[in-house]
């Protein structure tokens, strides 16, 4: 709550006034110009740009992600070689699921011990219990 109230205070006026920038800048601008592109591409991505005054659970960055990415992105250059083309989506889903839980702080073998025996045998409709963060708030 003292989130979402504090972007409504702050963050809610800097974005009109941005917005009120940019289509002034594209009512000026010649139509097809470089600016006028710009600004149209803006404003056809306010909603998304703005999405996180309605949501106030949304981290304002990517910073998160970003950092848990790097070990990936570092150790890309020592996995070219894991086997197959069709290895690398599985080693990205693997990875995805570890650092899920890393973020989550539960242990990952004893979340990976839980959810993977049986797992073929459920019907696909239960994985979103499965997910780290969803198996936590069901075992705190």
């Amino acid at each position: 709550e003292a989130r979402d109230a504090l972007r409504q205070q702050q963050s809610r006026p800097l974005l009109d006034e941005i917005r009120k920038e940019i289509e002034a800048a594209r009512s000026a601008a010649p139509p097809g110009g470089a600016l006028a592109k710009a600004c149209n591409y803006t404003l056809t991505l306010w909603q998304k740009l703005t999405r996180f005054l309605e949501y106030p659970e949304l981290e304002l960055s990517n910073n998160l992600a970003e950092n848990s990415m790097r070990p990936v992105a570092i150790g890309r250059r020592n996995w070219i070689h894991i086997g197959s083309p069709q290895a690398g989506p599985k080693i990205a889903a693997i990875l995805s699921i570890v650092e899920s839980c890393r973020r989550s702080k539960l242990p990952v073998r004893e979340y990976l011990a839980a959810v993977l025996p049986g797992l073929a045998d459920r019907p696909i409709q239960c994985l979103p219990d499965l997910t780290p963060a969803a198996w936590v708030a069901q075992h705190p």
